[in-house]
């Protein structure tokens, strides 16, 4: 629990930035403006374009909200933050948020581009795993490249997990299949595969993802199968853009958000569960092992929508 409640004010903190772009500008709008008409509308709809959550994200929140108001009847500007926090929390809800893989023997692809922190993601993930007392056996199968390998070995040796591959080169199917050797042997409970993230060469990419995935179709059917995107949330709509593009290659089922402290760009996380459909399921906002949790988009709401009178009550407790 003390570390929940650690990473909720580390979250407040991360999402500074994003908050001063988003949250001061509706603020200002709730309280500048004397009645709810379409200029109202316009201020808020241009504040949260600029706020990264996108055109799409955006006009169903306030297609939302000018529901709402014409329900209730509301007359004052300021009561809309409330029900527009509700439906920002609306339009990140995609069901229940699979943590499946978890809790079954399984096969978890990890892919993103270079640089947007994919190696020392999967390095996180391994520890947090070995953490819960789990069997982790790394398959380090972004032989492109060059260092990846090593950077992966670092990881594995400070989660304390077992690590295939790395020889810069090698066949990232042929790793994969003595990857799946090991985990089979160890009874594994996880497989991590950190595999190429190449997406300008997309052909290339799928094809080498759809022969990793037919080695294991043949050595381990039973394995349950996940694949989360690494993505930039710094990067804002080039992010979401990655997303649609490596799901047209990959069949996606979360995303990890990684980069969240120290960027204005935090409302992409809205953007992306809410333009694709696919759950952002872990989120970043520093360094350490500990700065990589689980997402919980209510948690994150209210992290954003933070106040200054919220903070002083917390400090009080």
């Amino acid at each position: 629990m003390e570390e929940k409640k650690g990473f909720f004010r580390r979250l407040v903190s991360g999402l500074t930035k994003t908050r001063d772009s988003i949250v001061s500008g509706m603020d200002s709008i709730f309280h500048g403006f004397s009645q709810i008409d379409e200029d109202f509308y316009e201020e808020l709809e241009e504040t949260l374009i600029m706020g990264d959550l996108g055109v799409h994200t955006t006009m169903n929140i306030l297609e939302d909200l000018r529901q709402k108001v014409k329900e209730q009847h509301i007359k004052e500007p300021i009561e809309c933050r409330q029900l527009l926090i509700d439906s920002i929390k609306e339009q990140m809800d995609v069901g229940e948020t699979a943590y499946e893989f978890e809790d079954r023997q399984s096969v978890v692809f990890v892919i993103g581009v270079n640089g947007v922190g994919k190696t020392t993601t999967i390095g996180k993930l391994a520890g947090k795993f070995h953490d819960q007392h789990k069997k982790v056996i790394l398959a380090a199968a972004d032989t492109f490249r060059a260092a990846a390998g090593e950077q992966l070995k670092a990881w594995a040796n400070r989660a304390d997990v077992e690590m295939r591959g790395g020889q810069e080169g090698a066949d990232p199917a042929s790793v994969v299949y003595d990857a799946v050797a090991a985990a089979r042997a160890r009874k594994a409970d996880i497989l991590l595969c950190d595999t190429a993230g190449r997406l300008h060469n997309k052909k290339n990419l799928m094809e080498e993802l759809k022969k990793i995935n037919r080695v294991i179709d043949r050595e381990y059917p039973e394995a349950y199968r996940e694949t989360l995107v690494v993505l930039d949330a710094t990067t804002g709509q080039n992010a979401l853009s990655q997303a649609k593009e490596f799901n047209e290659v990959a069949d996606i089922t979360g995303v990890i958000l990684t980069k969240m402290d120290g960027t204005a760009k935090g409302g992409i996380a809205v953007a992306i569960q809410s333009e694709l459909g696919i759950p952002v399921k872990y989120i970043g906002v520093g360094e350490s092992i500990d700065d990589l949790q689980k997402f919980d988009a209510e948690e994150f709401v209210n992290a954003l929508f933070y106040s200054s009178s919220q903070q002083e009550e917390t400090d009080e407790e």
